[in-house]
């Protein structure tokens, strides 16, 4: 079995595959500059002596382009931004890239695909309606390391400390940082990354502080270090930074949209907010941090969740089986 998989460096789809290539044998990750999808058709080239694999595995949005014939075509829905919803929350450039060549690339890559997962129910479902796709979107969990990712024990302190973790962009909700900030009680102190991708910094003030761009193999001891994630997205395809968070014992509060719901259990696991709330993200995030007995409750019920639905395993097991059946149908 030879899978291969090209892929953009820089964001959490990226780290699934390349979890997908340390664990499963003979799955190859083909990491390449995102910059090269400024020029789509020569992404053909770049990948064009994949001709020997067996299977790609591609996310859709450029899968077409890597598409080889009698090779089949496996596509990840790792996220959907080609909505009218989604084009409320993007820029000038991203509207009309998203309604113009996105759109006709995914929906290519589709007609061409052999199999389509999705990491989500929500993220199947929208690509379904919006797409008049009426094939099969098999869900695969993103799963999640349970023995890096996993919680410690921490010493009380005066300072609780809130996590922000991902790219500062207004998908992720970075604009509503600052806001939320001014709202906090003073013990309380917001530590955000600067993502995979993103140079920007926001300003930093008093209980509001930049801790930079932290690679995926230390991330797990940044959660380990913090009391709580805060997580404003308005669109997740997933949501692996709450995953992470959970598996690490973390009380979690989100915004109530996309995938969120399917990680977080509202009021058992942390808490789900109404999207761009900033007064109700500032509030759940006092009441947590005013308790640590329901930090630590909520903690150890997100660890048990991921232990349940997102391991790692699991989600290796259900892409192998996902191959080893393609391969079956194949031969």
């Amino acid at each position: 079995m030879n899978i291969v998989s090209p892929m953009p460096r820089g964001n959490g789809a990226y780290i699934i595959h390349q979890l997908l290539s340390e664990n499963i044998r003979d799955y190859t990750l083909q990491g390449y500059n995102p910059y090269w999808t400024l020029s789509p058709p020569a992404l053909r080239f770049l990948f064009q002596n994949n001709a020997s694999a067996d299977i790609i595995h591609t996310t859709p949005d450029y899968g077409c382009f890597f598409a080889q014939k009698k090779i089949p075509l496996v596509l990840t829905f790792h996220n959907f931004v080609l909505d009218d919803y989604m084009r409320e929350h993007s820029s000038l450039a991203q509207k009309i890239h998203y309604r113009t060549l996105l759109r006709k690339f995914t929906q290519h890559s589709l007609q061409m695909a052999h199999d389509v997962t999705s990491v989500s129910h929500f993220t199947a479902n929208i690509v379904q309606k919006e797409l008049d796709y009426y094939g099969r979107v098999r869900v695969i969990y993103n799963g999640v390391d349970q023995e890096r990712f996993k919680p410690i024990h921490r010493k009380e302190r005066r300072t609780v400390k809130v996590l922000f973790s991902g790219n500062l962009t207004r998908r992720k909700g970075a604009n509503l940082l600052p806001e939320i900030a001014e709202k906090l009680n003073s013990n309380i102190s917001i530590l955000y990354t600067s993502g995979l991708r993103n140079r920007t910094t926001l300003s930093d003030r008093q209980n509001f502080r930049n801790i930079g761009r932290i690679p995926f193999s230390a991330m797990h001891t940044v959660y380990q270090d913090v009391d709580i994630l805060l997580f404003p997205t308005v669109r997740e395809g997933f949501g692996l930074a709450v995953a992470e968070a959970m598996a690490c014992g973390l009380p979690v509060v989100a915004t109530n949209c996309s995938s969120l719901p399917e990680l977080v259990v509202d009021g058992k696991g942390g808490y789900l907010c109404k999207i761009g709330d900033t007064d109700e993200f500032a509030q759940r995030i006092n009441e947590l941090a005013e308790s640590s007995l329901l930090r630590r409750t909520m903690g150890e019920f997100n660890r048990e969740r991921v232990e349940r639905k997102f391991t790692l395993q699991k989600m290796i097991q259900m892409y192998t089986d996902l191959f080893t059946e393609i391969l079956d149908r194949k031969n």
